[in-house]
């Protein structure tokens, strides 16, 4: 630093504020960039945390990234945190309270500067901990009744799987099964049954299938067991792409052609939705909208030195309808 500063032209204090991002004269950091540049300084991080109380790190815990929605929203959360000279510490929290509660009393003794929370099972049970911490905490993608106690950035689940049964319907459909990760995505289904209840109609709990396992397998199987109480089915909606996935599989190997005989309605959007044959319905969400304004709520409670404001915010899902959706068999739209 001393060599930077001297190079320069300017103290070591200097140099200090350029390197933390703190305010000086345009024209001053310029000439202590190209020095740093020239000198190929790399700053001490540990002597800097040191120094100012702070790690110039972010925490951020997702359920998994098998799931392409979560991987997305980790790419973005990324981008925010390097633009703002930030870095991500990322964990997973595999829907087990106990090995989040773990994770939580590990990334406490890192002394991270914020945190940044997915909403899930394993998640719920630790809010108190989260409460207590001493950096600013944030809830994203949370669909579970809301804490009064942290800020929440999110989705408008409910209104999404209204959108999705809206589209059923329009398209004629009756008999509708769900597949679903319950009870995380209870909404979703809310949603999609307050749209059939529009017009007169219900979709029945037998007919709302747990997926066995959060991934392709587990929404083959589901909607294996739908198939079979319920030949005569002409659309399932799955909770999220990744079970629809396992349904357009099941579809396929049970003999039945999308959409000409079954319609098959998503969730979330992810990449491969619009790669399939035929590309998946689904619906669309801001994920990194999302992710921008969770992160940018966190860094601007770290440079005030307290807490973000408790409030919730709810992002518009939109309806993208593609190639798997279409009027029941001999009818329509």
């Amino acid at each position: 630093m001393a060599e930077v500063a001297a190079r320069a032209g300017v103290t070591k204090q200097t140099v200090s504020n350029v390197v933390s991002g703190k305010k000086v004269r345009p024209e001053t950091a310029v000439k202590v960039n190209a020095a740093i540049t020239e000198l190929g300084y790399k700053p001490n991080l540990v002597a800097r945390s040191l120094a100012t109380g702070t790690t110039m790190t972010v925490g951020l815990f997702v359920p998994t990234v098998a799931n392409p929605f979560y991987s997305e929203v980790v790419e973005e959360v990324e981008n925010v945190l390097v633009h703002h000279g930030y870095n991500l510490l990322l964990a997973t929290t595999r829907h087990d309270p106990a090995y989040t509660a773990r994770h939580l009393e590990n990334l406490t003794a890192r002394a991270v500067d914020a945190l940044l929370v997915a909403g899930d099972d394993g998640v719920a049970q630790q809010l108190p901990m989260l409460t207590a911490a001493s950096f600013p905490v944030a809830l994203f993608a949370w669909e579970l009744d809301p804490p009064h106690t942290l800020p929440v950035v999110s989705i408008d689940y409910e209104n999404a799987g209204f959108l999705a049964g809206r589209h059923l319907r329009e398209l004629g459909h009756e008999r509708v099964a769900v597949v679903a990760d319950l009870p995380s995505h209870a909404p979703r289904v809310a949603g999609l049954r307050r749209a059939f209840a529009l017009d007169g109609l219900g979709i029945e709990d037998r007919m709302v299938f747990a997926r066995t396992s959060d991934d392709i397998a587990g929404g083959y199987a589901a909607a294996m067991a739908a198939l079979h109480t319920e030949p005569g089915l002409t659309a399932i909606f799955a909770t999220h792409d990744v079970l629809a996935l396992g349904v357009l599989e099941a579809a396929t190997r049970s003999g039945r052609r999308v959409p000409d005989e079954i319609s098959i309605v998503g969730f979330d959007d992810i990449a491969q939705a619009g790669w399939l044959e035929p590309a998946l319905t689904t619906v669309a969400f801001p994920t990194r909208e999302m992710a921008q304004q969770a992160v940018e709520l966190l860094l601007r409670a770290i440079d005030d030195g307290r807490a973000p404001t408790n409030a919730m915010s709810l992002l518009r899902p939109t309806l993208i309808v593609r190639g798997s959706s279409a009027p029941p068999p001999g009818t329509t739209a």
